[in-house]
Order: C-alpha cells, then sequence, then structure tokens
C-alpha cells in the first residue's frame, strides 16, 4: 500500500537503553532485539509484546541474530563473549575459548545447513568462524587493520564478508577458509549486506551506499541523501545499517542524524 509505505505500524517497548541490533525471523512472526542495557528480547510482531527476555551478558549487546531454522539465537556483546541460545531464553553455550579480545561487534548465521557455522568480527581486527555444533573455533581470519563493525554471509553460505575502521571489504571463502579478495569502500563500513538474487554486495560507507558487482569487482552504484542545512559545518547524517527486500528490488538504509 504506497500510502502506508514507511509510516511506522507498531511500537516495541521495553529495554531501558539503547537498541544496537534488530533481525526478524524469516517467517516474519518475531523481531529480535540486542541492547545496551545487557539483554536480549524476543517480540511477537502480531501483539508487539516481549515474549522472551534473555539475561546472561555482563555489558552491552550488540548484535544478534536468528537461524535459518529460526530455533537458535547468537549474540554477541561488549563483555567479548559470544552466546549461543534457544528460543526460551536459555544459553545453551558461551563461546570463551579463542573467542575475541575485544568487543564482539556483529555475529551471523550461516544458512548453509550442511555447512553449519556461526561467523563473528569484532574490534581486535578479526573475523572468526565457529563450528554450530560444538562452539569451536574453525577459521581466524586476519588481515583488516582497524576495529570491525560488521560481518555479512552470502545467501548461499558459501562466503562473507567483513567491514569497519580500515574501510576494505574483505571477502573471505567460508569452505576452504581463506581470503578471496579486497573492496576498497573509501570510508568507514558501518554495514554490508549481499543481494538475495544477484552477486552484489552492499556497503554503508560514511554517508553513502556503494553497490559492487562481485563478479567484476565494479561499483554498479552509490547512493547518497540529499541533505539540507542552514550551516557550513554540517556534517552529513552517515549510514548506519543495510537492508535488502526478500525479492532483491528493494534497499533500505538507517541513517544517523548528522550534526551542525
Amino acid at each position: 500500500d504506497e500510502t502506508n509505505y514507511g509510516i511506522p505500524q507498531r511500537a516495541l517497548r521495553g529495554h531501558s537503553h539503547f537498541v544496537s541490533d534488530v533481525v526478524i525471523s524469516s517467517d516474519g512472526q518475531f523481531a529480535l532485539s540486542g541492547s545496551w542495557d545487557g539483554t536480549l528480547r524476543l517480540w511477537d510482531l502480531t501483539t508487539g509484546t516481549t515474549t522472551r527476555r534473555f539475561v546472561g551478558h555482563t555489558k552491552d549487546v550488540l548484535s544478534v541474530a536468528f537461524s535459518s531454522d529460526n530455533r537458535q539465537i547468537v549474540s554477541g556483546s561488549r563483555d567479548k563473549t559470544i552466546k549461543l541460545w534457544n528460543t526460551l531464553g536459555v544459553c545453551k553455550y558461551t563461546v570463551q575459548d579463542e573467542s575475541h579480545s575485544e568487543w564482539v561487534s556483529c555475529v551471523r548465521f550461516s544458512p548453509n545447513s550442511s555447512n553449519p557455522i556461526i561467523v563473528s568480527c569484532g574490534w581486535d581486527k578479526l573475523v572468526k568462524v565457529w563450528n554450530l555444533a560444538n562452539c569451536k573455533l574453525k577459521t581466524n581470519h586476519i588481515g583488516h587493520t582497524g576495529y570491525l563493525n560488521t560481518v555479512t554471509v552470502s545467501p548461499d553460505g558459501s562466503l562473507c564478508a567483513s567491514g569497519g575502521k580500515d574501510g576494505q571489504a574483505m571477502l573471505w571463502d567460508l569452505n576452504e577458509g581463506k581470503h578471496l579478495y579486497t573492496l576498497d569502500g573509501g570510508d568507514v563500513i558501518n554495514a554490508l549486506c549481499f543481494s538475495p538474487n544477484r552477486y552484489w554486495l552492499c556497503a554503508a560507507t560514511g554517508p553513502s551506499i556503494k553497490i559492487w558487482d562481485l563478479e567484476g569487482k565494479i561499483i554498479v552504484d552509490e547512493l547518497k541523501q540529499e541533505v539540507i542545512s542552514t550551516s557550513s559545518k554540517a556534517e552529513p547524517p552517515q549510514c548506519t545499517s543495510l537492508a535488502w527486500s526478500a525479492d532483491g528490488q528493494v534497499r533500505a538504509w538507517g541513517p544517523s542524524r548528522g550534526r551542525g
């Protein structure tokens, strides 16, 4: 419905601090949020109520994710741990051995059921791949020179991309456990996501969105928000989050507020 496009349908209230990450279950029935209050919440999107509250992290929760079957949940925190949960709010495992030495900024499941893994990144400049069955480390991906904000897994689970302070989007082969190539974002990378139906990677780089064709390793589009400001010192808003629609036709992005 064109008239309702971009209009909030419901507000979900419950966290006592900033909400750092939100994901929606693949069936569209639930949302999962992580907050600086140190908790996760599972929300029923029909009623707008909290169905489960996940308590266990000792510091801010920075990232949350659903497994492809919506039966497992993973979270990353400033307490430097990764936690694996069931949907009843029970922590099944806390990854501490060989975990990140700094904040865990992003965690994601692979959608490939034949290679069940979790991918994480952190402020220690590392991308880590974990065996979902026993939560043991499989691979350390080393190469970034600054802290990492984001990691994303391709729709077929064969590769992942990471980005952060150094402005480089690095592509990693999850089957072979090796670095493939690097794309220059030209600015801090805040978020990354793969197209669901094309061999494209979308990056939130500073105030713009860059879209790479991964076959040619070229930028096919760059999107910038039009900003009208009365101040010559105004800073443009930073693009901090990204999402593709399921059919790959629509991209959504969340800007921060510019200052000035």
